[in-house]
């Protein structure tokens, strides 16, 4: 809105709005602007109360806005003369009604709604009516006028006799006894009853006086007038009859009516030159220049010749049609004098006032001047115009000089001219002169009118000083002065401007209230305020209001809406209201059309984007240049480009600022062929711009990140000179290479840019300073900095400097970074602390420590103060001078001066000690560093640990670590590495693979020294190369590998993506003759699946067949599970895909396939999404489908995940497990029995993983008791074997194996609960070892034996593992009958149900192991920090608090290390080598040692 808002963006107001004796502030912004429209309408409304009743209450012409006040409209009857409704004697005019009551004053429009500050218009407007009303008051030969007052002289008023005077007398007591008369008719009396009743004798010039009088306070009741004198006939029409009722119309805004008027009229009367003057009145007031050029050459046409008047009107009509030209009043004095008349004061008066509104000082002078030089002696009015001009353009002293010559030019000052001086010093904001000047106004008898007090109301504005504009508001009124609309309109527009817009819509509130109407300029300022707060809706809706009270919007408020709408995206309303600015002759500046058609350009709106650029040309009158560099600003780069083609083509020059903008836009979507393109066009058509195009060319390179193409088409053109002075291409094109480290050509294009004489800028000094450091060349870059300074070029930032002091130093130039310092210190008072620094840092890298002592002397004397850089630079002294021994005396001298030795200062020490190996120097200063309260870093840990490695000081490095560590610092792979060397230095093997086992743990990557374990341990480490380099080594030593270490290898280069080699190993099997199952292909096939490589996955069905291998549909599905397994049920749903191609009759297998992968990956929704696809293609869900849906039920975390998927299984038809888990489940055995029948002939295991499933499900959401009948359900039927656990037949053993985990936990509590039985019973005996098969194997990623082990070590079971045998769990009879009978976990053993479902599972799997999810914290602290401890020990600690076991546990491994010492000191070798194994157990399944982190990983991965 930057383009149009004018005055708005001026200061804004901030004082409080505090005006409570007119207006209320409680009303919000939308209650006070609902007001303000109602009582607009009302006004509009009260105003059109000449119509007839009936045409009142059905007037199509009314605006929809005054239905409120027709309601509140008194039901009397109306005044009825329907030929004074516009509306009803003219309709195809469609005009309204709404015209202003004679209460309401009546202002000309103006051009824009800033407010009009100029104190001039009393005087301009006495003067534009005396320039219209000239030809009405002149009178003909024939007129009865002349007769009573006698002919006026042209050169000096003459004296009337006595018979004049009482005949003027009598003729205006005569039209004041009518106009008095007319005026006090009630709206629903008539003209006619006074004119019908004519008391004294009235001539056709008193009607004609009587019609101008009562026109100065109601148009409509002069318009009465005329047109019952037509009716009646009562005189012949005269040409002063019809000059008068034109010029109340014009005064009245009324210029639709007064054109009826004008071209009804007989062609005897309107050939005058006082009606034309008259019409050509109207027209000029709406600054109508071309109409009223028309009319002049009208009448020329039909003989009549134009005076004065007529020229001084058309005059006045070009002022107030748009902007002045420059010599634009001149030119129209010399039209008046070409025409044979001389102008006289009324037309100079004319042009200057028309030159103080447009603030145009120079016009204003050089008419002032004209008129000296003809004799043309100004008048008061004339001073009064050049005041105020005066004022307008910020010459408040002119003004104030011009005042005080007034009275030595025989003139007195009148209001007037108080009030534009006083604008003049207002404008200012000076508070002091005006207040000075209102007080002189007062001594001289001037009082405050309205426009003085709106000139210090509107200064206030300005200031924000709210609180004192309304005190003069209030003593306005109080001393009986009535604020106008310019004073409500000053109120507004500075309320807008400080954002105050409940404020602002009171203020207009209380202007209806007053009867005030609102002009174009408050309706303007109004929406300008509402746009400034970003309240569309009540600007929009203050513009309808606008529109239905009869004003016409102008330049600014169609602008200020069509802003508004564009903000707000309303593109439709936009594109509307700027069809309808076009019609009504408004243009767009250029700012809004192309905010304009960046909006349209964000929505593709194509079309409506060439409309515009249409109407910009056609319309607008643009040039394609304009129009080019308009769609530029409007980001519509294609339709500039195009409209640049046009320009050029049509001769238009080469905007460059259009060229380079649109070669941006195209750099910077990625359209550098299209860039280049049209810089190839314009390189053709434009012969004149090859520089330009060339630098353009060079640029977008630049931009493109292309510099070899942009330094090929710079170098193809350097030697002709071709390139401009400016220096943008060259600073663009160097900065380019310094960021691409092409710093070679960088200085040769430095260097042509001074040959072709083109002068850096700053910013390209500091950047080939930064250049030459980076190449190494100090001197070049300090020759630089000499040329700038030369140029008066001082560069601000001190690092320039810093830099070439730096580069010296490490050149171990320090004599030069002096010289620099030195002519640092001549120029600058002060040298700045990063300087000194530097030059110390410089000395220390020469080992120059005197040097470097006395700068820190000298800052430590002058300033400023050194810092920790300036310490660190005299210890580096020392340092590179190999003076170590003096680092403590240097130490402490800094002490004695009150420096506080840093943390970096004492590694800086440590670490020169560290590199010269002196171990016992850098424990000295590592401790004395931590007394100091300094904590060691990472550094100072790796510096320590490396030295005590290369000293071979294991307990220290151990010691060291343990430190680090506790510190919250990990080792990093520097330190295992250093670590590992001293291991394989003692020849510490087993320490040595401990550290590969940390560096694992750690995630970090082993290097070349860190590899010397098995291959297999590489290969599920995800280190193949490392396991092929150690095959090699066995294969030379003679031993052969297996195929499965083959085929670890293969799957290991597989998941590395190393499929060369993974090739390679499979060839090399093939080509031995190696006889290769299944497997090996489906690990190929499974490898090239995942690198997305199908094709050779299938040639891997063409070998499998040569191999005698045929592929089948196990294939297939294996790598749908493996990809499940993988977590990616994506490439599993493809190879469905592939298998539905191959038009194979597909049953539920793959789809469980997909589908489990999908729900185990979490991804729920899409996993019923193919339930219901697999339904659609005709194909019913069977056991599998329940399975997977059932599975992951058992596994989600909470329940309403697992009513969804439960839910799923109901609508594909299968409501069993829903039911089992809502409803009541005692009364579904019959039907569970029923199921578990239907599903016991079909293959796969189909019932007995139902069961499994269905048992996990009940047992993690607490359904104990069902899952306990199920279980006995499952092996009444055989689904499980009868001897599950023996109790009755004296064997107390159990076998658990191929159970799932809930199945084999609901049997374990059985188990336990008939040897219970059995031990309190005596019956039967038990053996004296109880046996618990558990197995090895996992069932779905589930181990049993993890899952048992757990749960019996939480109850603190006597249970242990088998020592012979993995997979058996082994308990003395005897200690697992007292644990029976005596555990408080054996209590109660009765499986039970909870009243209702827990909302989260109360399983949880970790690593393979089905836990009770309050568990898991425990187990996983006791687990990994313990490793494998008895189960009543287990117990205990996970009774115990968070804390407690913390404590207990740290407790226990210190007591650990205590008994290992005590054991080495009695040197007992095999007790500390039972102890040490015993440390290193880990409670990790044998049969998971090889993926264990695949899974934890895969694991981490799903959550």
């Amino acid at each position: 809105m930057a383009a149009f808002t004018g005055a708005l963006t001026t200061t804004l107001p901030t004082a409080p709005l505090l005006h409570s004796d007119s207006i209320s502030s409680s009303l919000s912004p939308s209650s006070a602007f609902s007001k303000v429209c109602k009582r607009t309408a009302s006004l509009s409304c009260s105003s059109s109360t000449s119509s007839t009743a009936s045409t009142s209450s059905s007037s199509t012409g009314q605006p929809n806005g005054c239905d409120d006040c027709t309601r509140n409209t008194k039901s009397t009857q109306k005044f009825s003369y329907g030929r004074a409704s516009p509306s009803v004697r003219w309709p195809h005019l469609k005009l309204t009604d709404t015209y202003p009551s004679h209460h309401t004053q009546f202002t000309p429009p103006l051009t824009t709604h800033v407010v009009q500050d100029s104190p001039d218009s009393d005087s301009e407007g006495k003067e534009e009516e005396d320039l219209n009303l000239d030809s009405v008051g002149s009178l003909d030969t024939n007129d009865e006028t002349q007769q009573v007052l006698g002919r006026p002289s042209k050169t000096k008023a003459k004296k009337m006799t006595k018979l004049a005077l009482k005949r003027a007398k009598d003729w205006r007591e005569r039209v004041k006894l009518f106009t008095d008369r007319i005026l006090g008719l009630k709206p629903d009396e008539f003209v006619a009853d006074v004119l019908d009743d004519r008391k004294v004798q009235m001539t056709p010039t008193d009607f004609c006086f009587v019609v101008k009088w009562v026109g100065q306070s109601s148009w409509q009741r002069a318009l009465e007038v005329y047109e019952w004198l037509n009716l009646r006939h009562w005189y012949s029409p005269n040409a002063r009859m019809l000059a008068t009722i034109l010029a109340v119309l014009g005064k009245a805004n009324q210029e639709a009516l007064a054109v009826e008027i004008f071209t009804r009229a007989e062609p005897g009367t309107l050939n005058t030159v006082q009606v034309y003057n008259a019409m050509m009145g109207v027209y000029a007031r709406n600054g109508r220049f071309n109409k009223v050029q028309e009319l002049l050459d009208l009448m020329r046409e039909r003989g009549c010749e134009p005076d004065l008047v007529s020229l001084n009107t058309l005059i006045n009509a070009r002022l107030r049609s748009g902007a002045m030209v420059p010599n634009l009043a001149i030119d129209l004095l010399n039209e008046v004098r070409r025409s044979g008349l001389r102008p006289d004061i009324i037309t100079y008066n004319t042009l200057i006032s028309g030159c103080s509104r447009e603030s145009n000082l120079e016009e204003a002078v050089k008419v002032y001047n004209d008129m000296e030089a003809h004799n043309c002696q100004p008048d008061l009015w004339t001073y009064n115009a050049m005041i105020s001009v005066y004022g307008r353009c910020g010459q408040s002293s002119k003004a104030e000089q011009l005042f005080k010559e007034l009275e030595s030019k025989g003139f007195f000052p009148d209001a007037v001219t108080y009030n534009s001086l006083l604008y003049a010093f207002a404008r200012e904001l000076d508070i002091e002169k005006v207040r000075d000047i209102g007080e002189d106004m007062m001594k001289m008898g001037f009082g405050k009118d309205e426009m003085t007090y709106n000139t210090i109301i509107h200064m206030y504005g300005k200031q924000g000083q709210h609180d004192l504009a309304f005190q003069l508001y209030r003593d306005m009124k109080m001393l009986g002065r009535t604020p106008d609309a310019v004073t409500y309109t000053v109120l507004i527009d500075s309320l807008g401007k400080a954002n105050m817009i409940t404020e602002a819509a009171n203020v207009m509130s209380e202007m209806l209230d007053s009867g005030v109407k609102p002009t174009l300029r408050t309706y303007s300022a109004m929406m300008c305020a509402y746009a400034k707060a970003g309240k569309q809706v009540e600007a929009q809706e203050t513009f309808d209001c606008m529109v239905k009270s009869g004003i016409r919007p102008d330049h600014l408020a169609y602008s200020v809406m069509l802003d508004i709408f564009l903000k707000v995206n309303e593109t439709k309303k936009a594109i509307t209201l700027y069809q309808e600015m076009l019609h009504d002759g408004f243009k767009l500046d250029h700012a809004l059309y192309g905010f304009m058609l960046r909006v349209l350009g964000r929505e593709n709106k194509l079309e409506v984007i060439e409309r515009v650029i249409r109407d910009m040309e056609k319309v607008g009158g643009m040039n394609p240049q304009v129009i080019s560099s308009i769609l530029v600003k409007g980001e519509c780069y294609d339709h500039a480009a195009k409209m640049l083609r046009l320009a050029i083509t049509s001769g238009y020059e080469l905007d460059r600022e259009s060229l380079l903008s649109i070669v941006s836009s195209y750099s910077s979507c990625g359209r550098h062929s299209e860039a280049c393109e049209l810089l190839e066009f314009l390189r053709e058509h434009a012969p004149g711009s090859n520089q330009l195009i060339t630098e353009a060319l060079v640029v977008i390179q630049c931009k493109a990140h292309r510099f070899d193409a942009a330094l090929v088409e710079y170098s193809n053109t350097r030697g002709f000179h071709s390139f401009s002075r400016s220096s943008t291409m060259y600073e663009i094109l160097i900065q380019g290479c310094e960021e691409n480290e092409l710093f070679g050509e960088a200085s040769q294009v430095y260097s042509d840019m001074r040959l072709y004489g083109v002068e850096p800028s700053e910013h390209l000094y500091q950047i080939m300073v930064l250049i030459y450091c980076k190449m190494g060349f100090p001197e070049t870059a300090h020759l630089l900095i000499d040329q700038a300074e030369m140029k008066g070029i001082l560069f601000d930032n001190v690092n320039i400097y810093v830099n070439v002091i730096e580069v010296y130093g490490k050149l171990k130039l320090w004599q030069k970074a002096e010289s620099l310092v030195g002519s640092l210190r001549q120029r600058c008072k002060a040298v700045d602390r990063k300087v000194w620094n530097a030059l110390i840092q410089a000395y220390a890298a020469s080992g120059c420590y005197e040097r470097a002592r006395v700068i820190f002397n000298t800052m430590m004397r002058d300033g400023p103060s050194p810092t920790i850089d300036s310490v660190n630079g005299l210890l580096q002294a020392l340092i590179a001078d190999g003076r170590l021994n003096e680092l403590y005396v240097l130490i402490q001298e800094l002490q004695d001066m009150g420096l506080k030795i840093s943390k970096s200062s004492i590694l800086l020490m440590l670490e020169a000690f560290a590199r010269e190996g002196n171990i016992f120097e850098v424990k000295k200063i590592y401790h004395g560093m931590k007394a100091a309260g300094y904590f060691p870093n990472m550094d100072c840990f790796r510096i320590m640990i490396k030295l005590l490695c290369r000293g071979k000081r294991v307990r220290d490095v151990e010691a060291m670590v343990s430190e680090m560590e506790e510190a919250g610092f990990k080792p990093d792979l520097s330190i295992w590495n250093s670590m590992l060397k001293l291991y394989a230095g003692i020849k510490d093997f087993k320490k040595t693979v401990k550290v590969y086992q940390q560096i694992q743990e750690a995630v970090l990557q082993p290097d070349d020294d860190t590899y010397n374990t098995l291959i297999i341990m590489y290969c599920r480490d995800c280190r193949p190369e490392e396991g092929l380099s150690l095959m090699q080594e066995m294969r030379r030593q003679g031993l052969e590998p297996k195929l499965d270490t083959y085929k670890s290898l293969i799957s290991a280069f597989g998941k590395q993506k190393l499929l060369d080699q993974a090739e390679e190993l499979f060839e090399e099997l093939r080509s031995n003759g190696c006889k290769l199952d299944r497997s090996f292909y489906h690990t190929m096939m499974k490898m090239f699946r995942n690198s997305g490589n199908h094709a050779k996955a299938e040639m891997l069905f063409t070998m499998m067949k040569e191999a005698g291998i045929e592929p089948n549909f196990a294939t297939m599905h294996l790598l749908m599970v493996s990809y499940g397994s993988s977590g990616q049920p994506e490439e599993a749903e493809k190879v469905l895909d592939n298998l539905k191609v191959t038009g194979l009759d597909l049953d539920t297998l793959p789809y469980s396939s997909v589908i489990g992968a999908y729900l185990k990956n979490e991804d729920y929704n899409i996993g019923i999404q193919k339930l219901n696809e697999m339904k659609e293609g005709g194909l019913e869900p069977d056991h599998r489908i329940w399975t997977c849906f059932i599975r992951a039920a058992s596994l989600s975390q909470h329940k309403s995940e697992a009513i969804i998927l439960l839910n799923a299984l109901r609508d594909a038809g299968f409501d069993l497990p829903i039911r089992l888990v809502t409803e009541n489940p005692e009364s579904l055995i019959s039907e569970v029995d029923h199921c578990l029948e239907k599903l016991e002939p079909l293959e796969d295991n189909a019932v007995f993983n139902f069961v499994n499933a269905l048992e996990d499900l009940l047992w993690a959401y607490e359904l104990r008791a069902t899952a306990s009948w199920v279980f006995q359900l499952a092996v009444k039927r055989g689904i499980y074997n009868n001897d599950v656990f023996r109790v009755a037949d004296k064997d107390w053993a159990a076998d658990f194996r191929k159970l799932s985990a809930g199945s084999a936990l609901v049997g374990l509590t059985l188990w336990l609960d008939q040897m219970q039985d059995a031990s309190l019973e005596g019956y039967p005996e038990s053996p004296k070892s109880v046996v618990l098969i558990t197995g090895t194997s996992e069932y779905n990623m589930v181990s049993l034996n993890s899952t048992l082990k757990a749960c019996l070590w939480e109850m603190g079971s006597p249970f242990l593992p088998c020592k012979t045998r993995s997979g058996l769990l082994v308990a003395k009879a005897h200690s697992l009958r007292m644990w029976l009978k005596d555990s408080p976990f054996c209590l109660d053993l009765e499986l039970k149900d909870a009243p209702a479902l827990p909302e989260s599972n109360s399983m949880r799997l970790i690593d393979g192991c089905f836990l009770r999810r309050g568990l898991v914290p425990a187990f996983k602290e006791i687990t990994e920090r313990l490793g494998l401890v008895r189960p009543k020990k287990f117990a205990r600690l996970a009774l115990l608090s968070d804390e407690k076991r913390e404590k207990v546990i740290q407790a226990d491994i210190e007591g650990r290390k205590e008994k290992l010492e005590k054991m080495k000191e009695n040197d007992d070798p095999r007790r500390v080598s039972r102890i040490k194994k015993l440390r290193k157990r880990k409670y990790v399944r044998p049969s998971r040692l090889s993926n264990t982190k695949q899974i934890v990983s895969g694991q981490k991965s799903l959550k």
